[in-house]
């Protein structure tokens, strides 16, 4: 049984070595390690993708410009906007002996949830029978976004169009790191459920939950929000939902890479939400002292310090800590894996730890922190032992999916309670090559998998760890050290394909303002796999093994297929933006000298065409200074034309 969150947060007052220790660390999950050689700086962001994302936050101050208090821009918002931005609803789940789990209340009331949804939430929003929880637990669950016309026992993926996505989402997807995007196709649910003894209820017990549902991963703010939000509830009822609802549509919007200052019933939040350009997020303590609060009441207010999107690594995996280098492997090649522990707060954390062991790569295959047998997606993913898993990461509680999923090649079994840091590095993890059903009939804690990894274990991080339990460092400290290493470890991992990536690039000289852009060279696997012999990761982290075997995995799998994806995306933009760079600065004058009339209308045809472009697709690389000079390029063809045609392209 979990509590609620208030033990390892970073409060304000805090100025002490391992705070001063945790502004570094971010430095490097804003990804901006540099490798100690100094030669080949361990750089994963893209330095024009990264240099872009700052201007566009930049060039859209006007829009996000205010960290704290602005409720001077809610005049021209409709009501409950700005809450949209943040969450969906809140649902309070209770018990009723007839019907079972059932949603009481969804506030605010006229928010709409289809059928599905509203099912998945009712029985995500307790933990499954035989967890025996009893007081206060917090956990949260992922699940995927029902149709509004579908059948509730249809597990259709389609998006309810009548939840659309909130137009923050779509500016917050553009300056976020792709790990901590929105997915349209999913629910986030943040729950805190209570369960205490009641003899004046039939039941003998008072069980309820209450929800909060929203689109944006944050899980260390809306955790920490709902330690705020649900005791108040559970005292107050829901006059506590309607004050909530109230503030929160007070803040401003989630923006990545600003220090957000976020006041909701007595305690003021300063967040951070990672985002691409390191120019816009300075070190989270620095930021903290540069931005005190507005107003004269946030003063009064307790204050509690975060990056949203954190998580406590080392309280959900210090049992697994001899073992971590082996998960990183399976996450990053997308194997199978089930985690089965004896709460919902057990198994979600260590599931969103696994999850961001990978950072800053996103983890691309389904994974669902906490997972029932009333999933509509539960055939789907358990299937018949003949059958083979499905490649996705799934954390549950029920017993029976001991035998249900007892055919997965990589089980992780976390006993009792999540340990403390001392306790943890006690918990011996086993294997077992043995047959699925002994192998399940054992009830030890451990990792059940006859996977032999690739790489051999690098004890360094163990023996930092060790000495930090030996020596009481804090738990935040410890995950921060975690964090940082397997960070550098990813990021080592992709150096030899963003090398590669970069050589796919065409030559600038072969830019012509006149000519289509060019497209890049056929990405080829075993080019790749030849370089990563002579420069591979071995060089960079001192891990030795077989670094080619891992990456031939990898190239195979839905995390390199989107990573692959998004680098297309940003190289073929910033094609785009240098010819279109190209174009405005070209002499066109002399260009329209012997052109044809039908050539120089095509001409304004195509100009127009990529205005139009720079101001439809903001991720666009395109400085305010191009589109002028486009502009005034169009200008100059216009005015080339007779009279009578100049008037009817400015008029078409």
């Amino acid at each position: 049984m979990a509590t609620p969150a208030e033990n390892n947060k970073v409060e304000l007052e805090n100025s002490d070595s391992d705070t001063s220790f945790l502004s570094d660390v971010e430095e490097v999950d804003h990804m901006k390690i540099l490798s100690s050689s100094g030669a080949d700086g361990l750089q994963f962001v893209d330095s024009y993708f990264q240099r872009e994302a700052s201007s566009l936050l930049t060039d859209n101050s006007d829009l996000y410009s205010n960290t704290g208090d602005d409720s001077s821009l809610n005049t021209s918002l409709l009501p409950w906007e700005r809450l949209a931005d943040w969450i969906h609803c809140f649902c309070v789940v209770t018990f009723d002996l007839e019907i079972g789990q059932m949603i009481e209340e969804i506030y605010p009331s006229h928010v709409t949830l289809s059928e599905q949804d509203k099912t998945s939430i009712c029985y995500l929003a307790f933990p499954d029978s035989n967890s025996g929880c009893m007081g206060d637990t917090q956990f949260h669950f992922r699940i995927r976004q029902g149709s509004a016309n579908v059948d509730g026992n249809n597990g259709s993926s389609q998006v309810d169009l009548s939840n659309p996505i909130p137009k923050a989402h779509l500016r917050y997807n553009q300056l976020c790191p792709p790990a901590f995007r929105t997915d349209s196709s999913y629910w986030w649910g943040f729950a805190y459920f209570r369960q205490v003894k009641d003899k004046n209820l039939r039941r003998g017990y008072f069980q309820k939950s209450l929800v909060i549902v929203t689109r944006l991963p944050f899980v260390e703010l809306f955790q920490e929000l709902m330690a705020v939000i649900a005791p108040e509830f559970f005292d107050k009822g829901s006059i506590c939902l309607e004050i909530s609802a109230k503030e929160i549509d007070q803040w401003p919007r989630p923006v990545p890479g600003i220090v957000l200052n976020l006041p909701l019933l007595g305690t003021l939040f300063q967040v951070r939400i990672p985002s691409f350009s390191a120019a816009a997020s300075p070190s989270f303590s620095t930021s903290l002292a540069a931005s005190p609060s507005k107003s004269s009441t946030n003063s009064l207010l307790r204050r509690r310090c975060l990056i949203a999107t954190d998580v406590d690594l080392y309280s959900a995996l210090a049992p697994l800590l001899p073992h971590l280098q082996m998960l990183w492997e399976l996450l990053l090649c997308g194997e199978p894996l089930v985690v089965m522990a004896t709460s919902p707060s057990i198994c979600s954390h260590v599931v969103q730890a696994l999850v961001n062991l990978i950072h800053p790569l996103q983890y691309c295959l389904d994974y669902r922190p906490f997972f029932t047998i009333h999933d509509s997606e539960f055939k789907e993913y358990t299937g018949r032992p003949s059958d083979p898993p499905p490649s996705v990461l799934l954390g549950v509680t029920n017993p029976f999916f001991a035998k249900a999923l007892q055919h997965w090649p990589h089980i992780i079994r976390i006993g009792g309670e999540i340990l403390s840091s001392s306790a943890g590095l006690k918990i011996r993890a086993s294997k077992s090559n043995a047959s699925s059903s002994s192998k399940m009939s054992e009830c030890k804690p451990g990792v059940y998998t006859s996977y032999k990894p690739h790489l051999t274990r690098d004890k360094a991080l163990l023996k930092l760890i060790a000495k930090g339990a030996q020596t009481r460092r804090p738990n935040q400290v410890q995950s921060a050290l975690m964090r940082r290493h397997f960070l550098e470890l990813t990021q080592s991992f992709i150096i030899p394909l963003e090398r590669y990536f970069a050589r796919l690039m065409p030559l600038q000289k072969s830019i012509s303002p006149y000519k289509a852009v060019p497209g890049l060279s056929a990405f080829k696997a075993e080019e790749v796999l030849a370089s990563v012999e002579h420069c591979g990761p071995q060089l960079t982290t001192g891990v030795k093994g077989d670094w080619t075997g891992l990456y031939r995995r990898f190239l195979r799998t839905p995390n390199f297929e989107s990573w692959s994806q998004q680098r297309h995306q940003e190289a073929n933009n910033k094609l785009r933006a240098l010819q279109m760079d190209a174009l405005s600065q070209s002499d066109i004058t002399s260009w329209l000298q012997g052109k044809r009339e039908v050539e120089v209308v095509d001409m304004v045809l195509r100009l127009r065409e990529k205005l139009n472009v720079t101001l439809a697709e903001e991720t666009l690389p395109v400085s305010p200074q191009t589109r002028l000079h486009l502009q005034g390029q169009l200008d100059t063809v216009l005015q080339s034309l007779p009279e009578d045609l100049r008037s009817v392209l400015k008029a078409s």
